[in-house]
């Protein structure tokens, strides 16, 4: 990674299935930002060698996305399956429960020294309290996200997926050395987009956030690499 903890902390959504795209964008970025994430719609239409193509354009750490969430066995097997690829961060769905968790951190528990982070996503950016109610939850997303965040913590997992509205609550539920992987930010005077609960970068780490998940307003733009380092600056002047 970067000396700069500033760019240490930016994780860049690369979100395309055109792979010379992807790879375009991904190669400027080395050196600026702390790392890729892969999510699932890059990574079903070009499978993990592609994934590797793209790390290999940036050398960047890499946070793969795919958000699995099946019985134990299943998701210890795609974990495991994921491993040769080296990635830094993968993530499973805290709604899975105790069970699939553990078994998802067993797996990761297997690449030793190249165990990657394993992380439960708790409710997406992109759903509010009207949504939750229309699907049936109870509480506010803030009272879901701290619940299934201290669920995600007994299991072993080594963090969260959070939105930066709940970073406080979940910073004093869980403790210092629980990671806050944070998507929905974005840099002042950034679109909103399709995400409904969002903070400035400079807004999340304030609050705590460990790393920020950053697409659009860096992807996006007519000069990405341009983006990503107003991103840094934007953080090293807060």
């Amino acid at each position: 990674m970067n000396q700069n903890p500033h760019a240490d902390r930016i994780f860049v959504a690369i979100d395309t299935t055109d792979l010379e795209r992807a790879i375009s964008l991904c190669r400027p970025l080395g050196g600026i930002v702390g790392g890729i994430k892969i999510g699932k719609e890059f990574f079903v239409a070009h499978g993990p060698q592609g994934v590797r193509r793209l790390c290999e354009a940036s050398k960047l750490p890499l946070f793969l996305d795919l958000k699995f969430h099946d019985i134990p066995n299943t998701v210890a097997g795609a974990v495991r399956a994921a491993l040769p690829l080296k990635p830094h961060i993968v993530n499973v769905h805290a709604a899975g429960g105790m069970a699939m968790m553990r078994a998802a951190a067993a797996a990761a528990a297997e690449a030793g020294a190249d165990r990657p982070l394993v992380i439960g996503v708790t409710v997406l950016t992109s759903l509010d309290n009207d949504d939750l109610k229309a699907i049936g939850m109870v509480g506010s997303a803030a009272v879901q996200v701290q619940r299934l965040a201290l669920l995600a913590r007994e299991a072993g997992l080594d963090g969260v997926v959070c939105s930066p509205h709940e970073i406080a609550a979940v910073r004093a539920a869980c403790g210092p050395g629980f990671k806050l992987v944070v998507p929905g930010i974005r840099p002042a005077g950034s679109a909103m987009g399709d995400q409904k609960r969002v903070l400035t970068p400079a807004e999340a780490v304030a609050l705590g956030a460990d790393v920020l998940v950053i697409g659009r307003p860096i992807t996006a733009a007519d000069e990405p690499a341009r983006a990503a380092r107003s991103v840094v600056a934007e953080l090293a002047a807060a």
